[in-house]
């Protein structure tokens, strides 16, 4: 049997991934994450003998092209549909003020 999660990992997991609960919040995910071990205590139970570790999802291999540089976008096609420009640039808020 899988050991039981108490409320005391909950708030350290909790200060560690930054999250903040209600007190009623930090019962369900309790809840939640011992239902989780329960689960993976379960999937234990498998008789696993002779099954092949799943290293990948899928056969299938990833078929790279090679990377070359293509003009695929001139400058007046870039332009065309955008909604603030002068002739030669995007024109856009200021971001950063120099104060």
């Amino acid at each position: 049997m899988a050991q039981k999660i108490d409320i005391k990992t909950v708030n350290e997991v909790a200060h560690l991934a930054r999250l903040e609960f209600t007190e009623e919040g930090k019962a369900e995910i309790l809840n939640d994450m011992n239902r989780m071990l329960a689960f993976v205590d379960k999937l234990n139970e498998m008789d696993t003998d002779g099954v092949e570790p799943l290293i990948y999802m899928t056969d299938e291999v990833n078929v790279m092209r090679e990377d070359e540089a293509k003009d695929t976008l001139n400058q007046k096609d870039a332009l065309k549909n955008a909604p603030k420009k002068d002739s030669d640039y995007f024109k856009v808020p200021k971001v950063i003020d120099n104060n």
